[in-house]
Formats: structure tokens, C-alpha cells, sequence
């Protein structure tokens, strides 16, 4: 996998095919670990276009959230342990009515299985 490395450089030229495929390059495939059918954002600068394989962009994301928490004393079992009780919030706003008693039972055991 490559480095994280905020560098800018030009690495290769490619074109657009006719259905509007680009094709990266074997090596940077290779390199940042990209296989057929990797997903990335597509990010639009002014003119260009930038490509960001989305493991990156989240690995990065989980690295910023676990360092956060970590800085705030949450333990791993604190979030899991407000799972059952969120889960009835976000279903409440959702459907505008609680959790059927299978449901929340459903919910109960998944979070002892895990």
C-alpha cells in the first residue's frame, strides 16, 4: 500500500474510453493495492478532477474518529453499549413509532453476540 505522502506529483497520462472509463496504470494499482471494481470519489477542483480511492478515504476517516475518541476516554463498549437505545431514536424519527417487541429483542441479541 503506499505511504501517505501529501506530495503533488504528475504520475501518467491516460484517456477516456468510449464509455467513459479511464484506465490507472499497473503499477499505481498495484501500489495503493486497487483491484477491479476498487470504488472512488470523484472530486471536482475548479477544472480538474480529482480520483480517491475510497479505502483511502476511509481508513482515513477511521483513523480521525478512533483518535478522537481515544482522546476523549471513550472505550469501544461505551458506543456499543448506546447502540439498543439510539437504534430506538433513529427508527422513532424514521417511522415515526417505536420498535416492535421482536424488533428490539432482535437488537438485544445481536449486541450479546457480538
Amino acid at each position: 500500500m503506499a505511504t501517505q505522502n501529501p506530495t503533488l506529483e504528475y504520475l501518467t497520462t491516460t484517456k477516456i474510453g468510449e464509455k467513459g472509463q479511464l484506465t490507472v496504470p499497473k503499477e499505481f494499482r498495484d501500489d495503493l493495492g486497487l483491484v477491479n471494481g476498487s470504488p472512488f470519489a470523484v472530486l471536482r477542483l475548479g477544472d480538474g478532477l480529482i480520483l480517491v480511492p475510497e479505502q483511502q478515504r476511509f481508513e482515513h476517516l477511521c483513523e480521525q474518529v478512533s483518535s478522537k475518541l481515544t482522546a476523549a476516554g471513550i472505550k469501544p463498549q461505551d458506543l456499543v453499549s448506546t447502540l439498543p437505545e439510539t437504534r430506538e431514536r433513529v427508527y422513532l424519527r424514521r417511522y415515526g413509532k417505536k420498535l416492535s417487541g421482536s424488533a428490539r429483542r432482535r437488537t438485544l441479541h445481536d449486541q450479546r453476540g457480538k
